[in-house]
């Protein structure tokens, strides 16, 4: 009996797998906003050695839907990081999307326009109008792709962190057309190794990227997402490595006070080593961010 048992849930994993699907969702499909015309502005994806997947000058932004076989409520919007200048899409998209899809979230893979005066009347705000355009998709269309419009969370890996918080945090001010007032609030944020601060422990090229060389002083303090937290930010989950060289911790660590000082729910996992972009996996310690993830996320019972 025990044999055919264990046969039977190998059919079922099986069968799991090959449930599980992907779906391309074109964001804007009546035309995107805040765009300009450029003939010589080629979207284009390299491969490196490596296997890691960049893509970089993005024009028509889109949801890659990763819909597990058994959907337990939750989703997430996930922004690959790239300094706001690529995305590096398969190992902090594509590859976290399908670990999210065997714990039964419904991931979307957010593939966004990257900051650029070329193709933007205001390239400040073209990330966030993506971000914003996404979660509105999402929320909309609940019921299509099986997910809870109440459990829809952002997530981002550094510049798609800054992307992913700044949705958090500057959700009341649309930036796109929102006429059925639709709430553009995350439930909740997972933010990696994330861009926060543009001020002193800034990445300069992320800050350059979106607001300029120039940028006045109004415009660092708006996109400072510590100094924009409130009461109504949404709990949050942060990991980071404290040897990170590229985005200092302590992007992180003010963004934590800043919560605690409101009273909003936050966990922080400061990684003695691990450096910038290690994606799923942290090759400098056993414990892996997921699984403290995945249990942060059923204690919130964001799983149904």
């Amino acid at each position: 009996m025990k044999k055919y048992t264990l046969i039977f849930s190998l059919m079922l994993a099986f069968v799991s797998v090959k449930a599980q699907k992907t779906e391309v969702i074109n964001l804007y499909p009546n035309g995107v906003p805040n765009a300009k015309q450029a003939a010589d502005y080629v979207e284009k994806a390299d491969t490196a050695a490596d296997g890691k997947i960049r893509v970089g000058k993005v024009i028509k932004p889109q949801l890659i839907a990763y819909y597990p076989a058994q959907p337990n409520g939750a989703a997430v919007i996930i922004c690959p990081g790239g300094g706001y200048s690529i995305l590096a899409i398969k190992h902090e998209g594509y590859d976290v999307a399908e670990v999210f899809n065997k714990m039964g979230v419904t991931a979307f893979v957010l593939k966004y326009r990257l900051p650029s005066d070329l193709i933007m009347v205001d390239k400040s705000i073209g990330p966030l109008q993506d971000a914003q355009q996404a979660i509105k998709m999402v929320r909309e269309n609940a019921l299509k792709y099986k997910v809870n419009p109440a459990k829809i969370g952002i997530m981002g890996f550094s510049a798609g962190g800054h992307l992913a918080s700044t949705l958090g945090t500057h959700f009341n001010e649309a930036k796109i057309a929102n006429t059925e007032n639709t709430s553009l609030r995350p439930d909740f944020m997972v933010l990696l190794y994330p861009v926060i601060s543009f001020g002193e422990f800034a990445h300069k090229g992320s800050r350059n990227n979106l607001i300029g060389l120039n940028p006045t002083e109004e415009q660092v303090k708006l996109y400072s997402n510590e100094l924009q937290i409130t009461a109504n930010t949404p709990p949050t989950f942060l990991a980071h490595a404290n040897d990170d060289k590229t985005v200092p911790s302590e992007n992180s660590l003010f963004l934590a006070r800043a919560f605690k000082q409101v009273g909003v729910k936050c966990e922080l996992h400061l990684y003695p080593a691990g450096g910038h972009g290690f994606g799923l996996n942290n090759k400098t310690t056993s414990d892996q961010w997921i699984d403290r993830l995945k249990n942060w996320m059923a204690d919130a019972k964001l799983f149904e």
